[in-house]
């Protein structure tokens, strides 16, 4: 993340640092961070960077973990499982979307509203029994590790109803608008 001179005032106090322990951190004198506060001096690069380097640290330590955010309960639908079946388990469970695993592989997505333009489509219910979900889902959703940020899942939010997680290839859990907004805006 990139900063103005200008902000290290508010950066150092919305981290709730003095003056001497951003300088500690930084690696510079207490006196150099008043001056730049105050406006009184005009910094080096290198002085300015380390300062910088120093208020990126604690804005990062401070970023929620996806892993803390994330529903570790998934509960998903099968490849080969037909339409009945998880309209069936997604109202059991109060859910509007799983992710759809071909064994243990996300490859692709279901919602409330692939199902509901299907049964639409259909002229009798009982032949949602015969409909695979494979010709109902839409494409897989996006794919991040539990390593990755916060700012990033909340990015492909933007353009997806869920972000799976996975951690050595292996699903271990999903993000919705909800959860972020649940979890981390509370």
């Amino acid at each position: 993340m990139s900063y103005t001179i200008q902000e290290i005032k508010e950066l150092r106090k919305r981290n709730s640092l003095t003056q001497n322990q951003l300088a500690k951190r930084a690696g510079v004198s207490q006196s150099l961070i008043a001056k730049i506060e105050s406006g009184r001096i005009d910094p080096t690069y290198s002085k300015v960077q380390k300062i910088f380097e120093a208020l990126s640290s604690l804005e990062n330590k401070n970023e929620v973990n996806i892993t803390e955010v994330m529903n570790k309960k998934i509960i998903p639908s099968l490849l080969k499982e037909d339409v009945h079946s998880v309209i069936k388990k997604m109202q059991k469970h109060g859910i509007s979307q799983m992710p759809v695993l071909d064994g243990d592989k996300p490859v692709g997505l279901v919602t409330d509203t692939n199902l509901l333009k299907k049964i639409a489509e259909v002229d009798d219910p009982s032949k949602l029994s015969s409909i695979h979900i494979k010709d109902v889902m839409e494409d897989c959703p996006p794919i991040v590790t539990k390593n990755a940020s916060l700012k990033v899942v909340q990015s492909l939010l933007l353009h997806y109803p869920v972000v799976l997680v996975t951690e050595a290839g292996e699903l271990i859990g999903l993000i919705t608008k909800a959860d972020i907004l649940g979890k981390v805006y509370k």
